[in-house]
């Protein structure tokens, strides 16, 4: 074969092998995405092959997907099947998405822990944000079992939810969640605020249930530590009348005890419901939080503002603040002008 014939052989498997690697590349490491940003696939337990493509579908570019389920049929991914949320980065190529998946190599989510009034509300808020279904998270929640691995019972479980964001993988289990929350909780208790607490006599879940009251009284940060100062004067009084100290009489609690957020007004007949939530019957405070209580109500305790002041009424103006009083006389006219008001307003 003389030179003229090699180089035309040499130039035939030179295109050939630049077509398959040209190929290949186009099908398997060519971006993926058809979009210019990261998108997300979410792969859950009832996930197969099929599922899996038909989510990659409206995501991927047709060649692409090809290359993928190529890849996949030579894989056996169909025997590792990998939960969680993966990202398909612009710059990805199918083997790239292929291995990502297959290997669970998954990226993380930021969860915020909502300050909600009820677990069955954070059960269906944390649902809504994992893999993990509201009722088994509720179930967690209720049961006397599990709250206590954590310190808790049900009243107090509460406490263990710092309201902060978290990044954390969207197919966590229920244990994994709950360590890591219980672990969040144990960082935010530091040296300080510790010691705050204990300079106040007040336990961590006593701090949190007395937050979560100030939370419902005001979303005004400015005021929570005046708020805060005034119900622990009352906590913390003794003499004749109040031996035990005075009651903290918050209508939050009464809200909280007959499930009715959406009340407006405490009337009389109200504060005679049997409850530990009564703060009107009951001296002390409840026996745990009335809801996920903010860091800022937390913190609002701890550096509460030490005043005389054993009285408060909402403001007439309505302007989401209070009126503080030292005696029930002067509370009581600052109760009949915000009265006055409610009823100029027609409010109920």
């Amino acid at each position: 074969m003389d030179q003229q014939h090699k180089n035309r052989y040499l130039v035939a498997a030179a295109t050939c092998l630049f077509l398959v690697f040209g190929l290949m590349y186009y099908y398997f490491f060519s971006a993926f995405s058809n979009s210019e940003t990261t998108q997300y696939i979410y792969i859950d337990t009832n996930d197969n092959v099929d599922s899996v493509v038909a989510k990659l579908t409206p995501i991927a570019k047709q060649h692409s997907l090809h290359g993928f389920t190529t890849l996949m049929r030579h894989s056996q991914y169909a025997d590792h099947i990998r939960t969680g949320r993966y990202a398909i980065k612009p710059s990805q190529g199918a083997f790239t998405v292929l291995r990502h998946i297959k290997n669970g190599i998954q990226d993380p989510i930021n969860l915020t822990i909502p300050s909600v009034r009820t677990m069955d509300r954070l059960s269906e808020e944390l649902g809504k944000r994992l893999m993990l279904d509201s009722t088994d998270i509720a179930k967690a929640l209720t049961s006397q079992e599990i709250c206590k691995k954590y310190g808790y019972d049900t009243t107090t479980i509460a406490c263990m939810f710092i309201p902060d964001t978290y990044e954390i993988y969207w197919n966590i289990s229920i244990d994994q969640l709950l360590d890591r929350v219980k672990k969040e909780s144990n960082r935010f208790w530091n040296s300080k605020r510790t010691a705050q607490a204990q300079a106040l006599k007040l336990s961590k879940n006593e701090v949190i249930t007395l937050a979560s009251i100030i939370d419902e009284e005001t979303a005004n940060n400015a005021e929570k530590p005046m708020i805060a100062g005034m119900y622990y004067n009352r906590l913390m009084l003794r003499d004749s009348k109040y031996p035990n100290g005075m009651p903290l009489q918050a209508d939050p609690t009464i809200k909280f005890a007959w499930k009715d957020f959406d009340l407006r007004r405490i009337y009389q007949k109200l504060l005679n419901i049997k409850s530990p939530y009564n703060t009107y019957k009951n001296t002390g405070l409840p026996p745990g939080p009335i809801r996920i209580a903010s860091i800022a109500g937390i913190d609002a305790v701890l550096n509460m503002v030490h005043h005389d002041y054993l009285y408060m009424c909402a403001k007439e103006d309505f302007s989401g603040t209070h009126n503080f009083a030292k005696t029930y006389q002067e509370h009581l006219g600052n109760a009949n002008k915000y009265t006055a008001a409610l009823n100029k307003r027609g409010i109920q």
